[in-house]
């Protein structure tokens, strides 16, 4: 974790739909402690298994199929074989029609619905070979009536939240209704994330970001279930959307697969890193390739090596510039304020106070040229905004004299080394009182020592 920590990786993704609570509970121990050794927040981020859909087990733990044949779903508990297999999940067939398609195992395996009632599908295999117990089903284009959290993930929440997770995703959103479930129970405990991984959250796409803090583009689920050329459309706008809100948006799967194994990626993998990072992302996610491959420094330290490098494209401000909301508020005018006065080349800097993170996030979604130091007396913050691009964290203590800020600022950012003695400039941004939400009133300039 601490490799992982210098490397580069700011958030580490604890993923409930493999291991135990025990195993869990190890990780976030570890991560905690990777905190204290790179002296910088770091967030764990809980991720909830959400109603994913597995059909149950074959009696040889593997089926042969050929295209053309016929094939059942139902919900009959005997094991399966290569004319049928169970799918313990009535809703399934509810949501079913005529003409459908079934993919199962991440596509792998392509069925049409040729006839179905309330508790099986006679469908016929039109792609794929071979299945085993417990592989994935999806339903591209239909919306199932399933609750978004089951009952495991009430548990692994619960547990979560007691283990003091800063982040909490939500797998399979497809309505608001979802994350408005999931804030009653986190009630602020964590900052919660919605993973967009089925096309019918996208009709529903306003809705969701008015209840979440962040997203997450999650191709892997939302690439089974629209076709390869529509994922690159889906996520620039998703994006796009998560920008004009200020909200944090992450984009994730398969973006270094091949380190998974390899030492170095693919063209195309770079190309893809630089994609996101070109489009406005926060935060991009690795999973196998640090979670189980052979090279997982490696992987995190050629991502970081990527988004370096592309932030240094002198066309990168003028594309983050293109499109940004002009509001009236004059919270927001002082951060497009401070934004501006940032392109000097002597500023080291932008200081941002604040207690809930608001005035950190509206300074990142102007993405300035210089780093943002968000400086909190909550540890808690400190460590969501982890996940935010340009947004370094510090935690320091609460300050009520307003003469108190230039001096704090240059400390932190000296110590940090985001500012070297002799002149450089800090931006300072902050509102007062503090602990008001968003409150920016106060933009000053000052210097580091000259010696």
């Amino acid at each position: 974790m601490r490799e992982l920590a210098l490397a580069g990786a700011d958030v580490f993704r604890v993923n409930f739909s493999h291991g135990s609570q025990a195993d869990h509970a190890r990780t976030i121990q570890a991560v905690r402690r990777a905190e204290v050794a790179v002296g910088r927040p770091l967030a764990v981020l809980a991720d909830l298994q959400g109603p994913k859909i597995r059909l149950a087990e074959f009696a040889d733990g593997v089926a042969r199929l050929k295209p053309g044949q016929d094939f059942r779903l139902d919900m009959n508990p005997t094991p399966g074989d290569a004319a049928r297999i169970g799918v313990r999940h009535p809703e399934v067939f509810a949501a079913l029609r005529v003409g459908a398609m079934v993919l199962l195992d991440d596509g792998k395996v392509r069925l049409r619905v040729i006839r179905h009632g309330p508790d099986f599908a006679d469908t016929v295999v039109e792609a794929g070979d071979q299945l085993s117990d417990h592989k994935g089903l999806n339903l591209p284009n239909l919306s199932i009536p399933i609750p978004a959290l089951t009952e495991k993930d009430r548990q692994d929440l619960a547990f979560a939240l007691k283990e003091g997770v800063d982040w909490v995703a939500l797998s399979f959103v497809q309505r608001a209704s979802d994350m408005a479930e999931l804030r009653s129970l986190v009630q602020g405990r964590a900052a919660v994330l919605a993973k967009i991984e089925k096309p019918a959250a996208l009709d529903a796409l306003d809705e969701i970001l008015d209840l979440c803090e962040a997203i997450m583009v999650a191709r892997g689920d939302l690439g089974v279930e629209l076709a390869p050329e529509e994922v690159p459309v889906f996520q620039k706008k998703l994006v796009r959307a998560a920008r004009l809100r200020g909200l944090p948006v992450i984009v994730a799967t398969q973006m270094l697969e091949s380190m998974t194994h390899s030492p170095t990626p693919t063209r195309a993998e770079a190309s893809d890193v630089a994609g996101a990072v070109y489009e406005g992302a926060d935060a991009l996610m690795l999973s196998a390739e640090s979670a189980a491959g052979d090279y997982p420094v490696e992987a995190v330290t050629m991502m970081d090596r990527i988004i370096t490098r592309v932030e240094q494209d002198p066309r990168w401000p003028e594309l983050m510039r293109a499109e940004y909301p002009v509001e009236d508020a004059d919270a927001d005018a002082l951060v497009a304020a401070a934004r501006k006065a940032s392109e000097s080349a002597s500023t080291a800097c932008i200081a941002a106070f604040t207690t809930t993170g608001q005035t950190a996030l509206r300074l990142a979604r102007e993405r300035p040229l210089q780093p943002i130091l968000a400086l909190t007396p909550n540890l808690s913050t400190a460590r969501r905004l982890a996940l935010t691009w340009g947004v370094e964290a510090r935690v320091v203590a609460e300050i009520t004299d307003p003469e108190e800020l230039a001096r704090v600022a240059v400390e932190q950012a000296m110590e940090i080394g985001i500012a070297q003695p002799g002149g450089a400039r800090v931006l300072i941004l902050a509102g007062f009182p503090m602990g008001s939400p968003g409150a920016a009133n106060i933009l000053r300039l000052a210097h580091t020592p000259r010696r």
